[in-house]
């Protein structure tokens, strides 16, 4: 059938007139049916990431603006990836709990990972599969007004302290 050859349509009309037209909708309808599932990498999950640095220092606590929307903002000076998720804020150690390596974020895939050995970490710091055996670590964070205080010298490992793991969140 060639792609405008609706001969072979059923009686009640064919609204799809080609291939092309066919692979845009099925593409737009999976993108559909994975944010309403919430599957991460669909475009409910696409996080903003961005570069950036403290607004304010004072010894060991660093302090960041409340980010507007979900995303995250890579602090490479102090190792910080600040991710606001689903109406919460985390304050993360870049480097991946396994051997250290710095994570990057796969866009596509909405989620963290390490390159060196492939571990894969929700947005919120889950972890998902790979080699590594906890989520990413987290640092305590706390509110001031209109910012974020991270506190660097309190970093909670998730199979350590799952509490202080758990609590090292601020809620929207």
């Amino acid at each position: 059938m060639s792609e405008h050859d609706h001969s072979r349509c059923d009686p009640t009309g064919c609204p799809i007139s080609g291939r092309r037209e066919f692979l845009h909708h099925a593409a737009i309808t999976l993108a559909g049916a994975k944010a309403a599932l919430g599957v991460p990498g669909s475009s409910a999950e696409a996080l903003v990431i961005r570069f950036g640095s403290a607004l304010g220092r004072a010894g060991d606590e660093h302090s960041y603006p409340i980010p507007t929307e979900d995303g995250a903002v890579i602090d490479r000076e102090t190792e910080v990836i600040l991710v606001r998720y689903q109406n919460r804020i985390y304050a993360f150690a870049l480097s991946c709990p396994h051997q250290n390596t710095a994570l990057k974020w796969l866009a596509d895939e909405g989620r963290f990972q390490c390159p060196k050995h492939k571990s894969r970490y929700q947005p919120d710091g889950v972890f998902i599969s790979g080699r590594a055996t906890r989520g990413m670590d987290r640092f305590a964070v706390h509110r001031d007004g209109d910012r974020v205080v991270v506190l660097l010298d309190s970093l909670f490992k998730q199979d350590k302290d799952p509490a202080g793991w758990a609590g090292a969140a601020i809620s929207l």
